[in-house]
């Protein structure tokens, strides 16, 4: 039965790297699209997001049975607890994914990015596909080390986000209101993709800690000592 219950518990793990490596295909594949005004690469984002949902309620369902059936304690009841809420988040990371190709399809056959802030955007793209991959690594390997390249990535995130805000409010701006609310939208979903990242890599060391916020000292040690999440060398 305990056999059973840690297979049970590992299912859980890798359910959640598969969410994670759609939810990564499909910020790939909107950013790209808001680009380059791609429609047809849009609604493929739009499509595919049913697929996610539908993942992570299984997922959910899963971790509400072992929680019926095993009654985990301890550590066991971190895993399924911290799995539980870090299926939400990449459920909604997937969401932002699709709001970005819709704004795509909405503007389409005219390009989403205004005139001005096409390197911003660009940037802000690929740094949010790097964090999707680092978070997917980091789901996959447990390794602890990938919360400070996550931090990194979301902080150079936030700057281009303020950067978008400070060009459609300099005296300069000569974008239309639509253009202007297309920015501030698209710019905010980014930089919440990100925020939902950094989220979840906190998850993550809650499970190697007991604690929702680990000092970095803590953290520090873990990785020093090269322990796993399940505490194991």
């Amino acid at each position: 039965m305990r056999e059973v219950f840690h297979q049970s518990l590992e299912d859980v793990q890798s359910r959640l790297v598969e969410i994670a490596e759609l939810v990564t295909e499909a910020i790939d594949k909107a950013t790209r699209a808001f680009g380059t005004s791609d429609v047809a690469l849009a609604e493929e984002v739009i499509e595919a997001d049913q697929t996610i949902d539908d993942k992570a309620i299984a997922l959910d369902e899963l971790a509400i049975q072992i929680l019926a059936r095993q009654q985990p304690v301890a550590r066991d009841l971190r895993i399924v607890v911290a799995a539980l809420r870090v299926s939400a988040s990449l459920e909604r990371m997937g969401d932002i994914a699709e709001h970005i190709a819709q704004l795509t399809r909405m503007r389409f056959p005219e390009r989403a990015i205004p005139k001005g802030l096409k390197g911003t955007f660009t940037k802000m793209g690929e740094l949010d596909v790097e964090v999707a991959k680092t978070l997917t690594e980091l789901l996959r390997t447990e390794d602890l080390s990938y919360l400070e390249t996550l931090r990194t990535l979301d902080d150079k995130v936030d700057d281009h986000h303020l950067a978008v805000f400070e060009k459609v409010l300099s005296e300069n701006w000569q974008g239309e209101a639509g253009a202007t609310v297309d920015a501030t939208l698209a710019s905010r979903y980014l930089e919440r993709f990100a925020d939902h990242a950094v989220s979840v890599a906190k998850k993550v060391a809650y499970l190697a800690t007991g604690d929702w916020t680990p000092d970095t000292d803590t953290i520090a040690v873990i990785i020093a000592e090269g322990e796993s999440v399940d505490g194991t060398e």
